[in-house]
């Protein structure tokens, strides 16, 4: 390439930066140094982009080179500097920030970053001589970096604290505006990020960055076709940004739109082959789709360009049907020994390992990594036991059989017979008992929708003085019909037109009270499983999100006595409310099992719903393999491959277990 057009390139690359466009700016940058490796224009530039994406290592390698070469390039020794620190080597940092000053005697952000670095060494009144000439010199500058830094360190009140001064003394500071709203979706404050962020591009309408995180907060709040249409209005604008794609694609595959959201991985995975997020999402989108050779091709691009990230090989082994090779294996038992390895990492490198144990017949070792997998999750979540046994008590307390004798004059909810809820403990065929029901023509499966959960939520109200569950008794009756209103309206964007559709969110059997008042025509389908099955299962899972019950066994016995004594209430309180489905009895006389959920729902019957695994739709649960095939019963007492490590879940569920003979059931 020509010097000139050399510089054409480098000023297009700055311009996408400006513009928040760091995927394609990344990929225009390795493009050139693959042919001009020691361009130290590109270089530095690629060092800054992986700094801002906290790939330090990648960075450090590439600003090392430009500093051998060439000392002085602008803004190289800064850089470097602040890799070192963010690598939590402030010894090494000193001298390169040292040499930024000396070139650059007024820069602001050099002197802060030394003076945070003397300071970890001990030294603090040199490090407080730096602080204060950067504050000198540029208060609104060192003000920014500080913000910044103190964020990056995780303590976000006092970052917020800074960004806020920033944005009173310039309210068109934008990246103080993106940093406030980065400290709100980390607060989990939603609404307030997307105020924030909805002024910062209104200021700027290409800072792209910011749109992402708009759209991040938008997500978070459920308003998945908002961010689908904000994301493709920062297309618009920037109309080859990876990430946008990417972020599009998360969106698509969150409102249940599968096939667009594929489209859109593989795009954002067109323009930066390198984005490794991308391929991950593609794997999973693909595996929803049944397109496994695709899923894993996806995933195995993914785990070769990060092969540290336990997730991608995680992921692999969520694939039911995968097997991992020896030489696979191994290679996840030596990353999983690296002692600097992140421990989400090693959480999933430890269910992979067991996974591939239990394939080979090995149960005692797939047993040990299963444990310790559980027990590192454990130490990265919070779960509180006895909350969850106050909370089920208050259930029980509001939705009594005086309450639902009291409502029954007025029937308030709405009438819409449309839901079929399907509840239960994970890992108990609740995704069968899915595939099934969508294998009818008048039933649309939709997926396990969080829609129930947030209408649980609107029933918290400060003004009103009411919070979930006791806050239906204040509602009047317009209310209540209101709610099953919403929930309706929320649910209607995964259904596709049939008069019924399936809502398969395990965790809503806390909410069948609720789903009684609101939807009083509902039907509510409880998916059960032998209770050891089940309670395995669940420990054998690495769960996405939620579960936080499922890593400890003795938490996890507790959790389903919990479980089965709520379902007992609601059948007290409820009778014939709900269809009780044994997993077991669908397994060994399917038939039979079909017609009397079909009888239960109102449905005819259809030969469709026994050759469910010839269904063709999208399955996005764990068990989307096992549902394309047809039915089997080496399923049945899987437990018993780990009988000898169990004995104190044994011992919990004792109230529920025969005794005499364990693979019976009792209840």
């Amino acid at each position: 390439m020509s010097e000139q057009g050399s510089r054409k390139l480098f000023e297009h690359v700055i311009n996408l930066l400006k513009n928040g466009s760091e995927s394609d700016a990344e990929k225009l940058c390795r493009s050139q140094l693959a042919e001009f490796p020691r361009d130290v224009n590109f270089l530095s530039l690629l060092g800054s982009i992986l700094l801002r994406q906290n790939d330090f290592e990648g960075a450090e390698e590439n600003l090392k080179i430009v500093a051998e070469i060439s000392p002085s390039y602008p803004k190289v020794q800064e850089d470097l500097g602040t890799v070192l620190l963010n690598l939590g080597r402030p010894q090494e940092a000193v001298l390169p920030l040292q040499r930024a000053i000396e070139q650059h005697p007024e820069n602001a952000g050099a002197f802060f970053k030394l003076g945070g670095a003397l300071k970890s060494l001990g030294r603090h009144e040199a490090g407080d001589a730096a602080l204060k000439m950067a504050s000198d010199l540029s208060p609104a500058q060192a003000n920014l970096e500080k913000a910044t830094h103190l964020f990056a360190q995780g303590k976000f009140r006092e970052s917020e604290t800074v960004a806020k001064k920033i944005l009173e003394e310039n309210p068109r500071e934008v990246n103080a505006g993106l940093l406030l709203g980065r400290i709100a979706i980390h607060a989990r404050a939603f609404k307030q990020a997307e105020k924030l962020l909805k002024r910062v591009i209104e200021i700027a309408p290409k800072f792209i960055i910011a749109w992402h995180e708009l759209s991040n907060a938008l997500r978070e709040q459920g308003k998945d076709e908002e961010a689908i249409v904000l994301l493709r209005k920062a297309l618009e604008i920037d109309g080859e940004n990876a990430t946008t794609f990417y972020q599009l694609a998360a969106a698509l595959a969150v409102a249940g739109r599968t096939a667009e959201s594929a489209k859109s991985y593989q795009k954002a995975v067109q323009i930066d082959p390198s984005l490794v997020g991308a391929y991950l999402g593609l794997g999973h989108t693909l595996k929803t789709m049944g397109d496994l050779d695709g899923g894993i091709s996806a995933y195995k691009k993914a785990r070769k360009l990060k092969p540290n990230i336990g997730e991608i090989s995680f992921s692999l082994s969520n694939l039911k049907t995968f097997r991992f090779s020896d030489l696979e294996i191994e290679d996840m038992k030596r990353r999983l020994n690296n002692p600097k390895l992140d421990k989400p990492s090693k959480v999933a490198f430890s269910f992979s390992l067991g996974k591939s144990y239990e394939d080979s017949g090995d149960y005692d070792e797939a047993f040990q990594y299963y444990k310790m997998g559980n027990e590192i999750q454990r130490s990265l979540i919070t779960y509180d036991p006895v909350q969850t046994e106050v909370s089920n008590d208050k259930l029980k307390e509001v939705f009594s059989s005086e309450f639902f004798q009291e409502i029954s004059t007025t029937n308030p909810g709405n009438k819409d017979s449309s839901p079929i809820f399907i509840v239960g403990m994970p890992r108990s065929g609740s995704t069968l008992l899915e595939q099934i029901l969508a294998s009818h023509s008048q039933v649309d499966g939709t997926r396990e929708l969080p829609d129930l959960g947030i209408v649980s939520q609107m029933l918290n109200n400060k003004e009103k003085g009411t919070l979930y569950p006791g806050g239906i008794r204040k509602m009047q009756k317009s209310e209540i019909h209101d709610l099953g209103e919403t929930y309706l309206d929320r649910a209607n964007r995964h259904r596709q037109g049939a008069p019924y559709f399936t809502d398969k969110m395990p965790n809503n059997f806390a909410h069948i009270g609720l789903i009684a008042t609101i939807m009083p025509n509902a039907k509510i389908i409880d998916a059960r499983r032998h209770p050891l099955d089940s309670c395995i299962g669940c420990f054998k899972q690495h769960w996405a999100l939620g579960q936080t019950y499922a890593y400890d066994m003795f938490e996890l016995g507790e959790f389903y006595l919990e479980y089965d004594s709520l379902m007992e209430h609601w059948n007290q309180v409820l009778p014939g409310k709900v269809l009780r489905v044994q997993y077991e009895d669908v397994v060994q006389d399917l038939e039979m099992q079909v017609k009397l959920i079909l009888d239960y729902c109102s449905l005819p019957f259809e030969e469709s719903c026994i050759n469910f695994h010839q269904t063709k739709r999208s399955v996005a649960t764990a068990s989307s393999e096992q549902v394309r095939q047809p039915i089997y019963t080496k399923s049945l007492n899987t437990w018993k491959k780990f009988e000898s490590h169990i004995d104190p879940l044994i011992e919990i569920l004792e109230p529920l277990l025969d005794t005499s003979d364990l693979t019976k059931i009792v209840r």
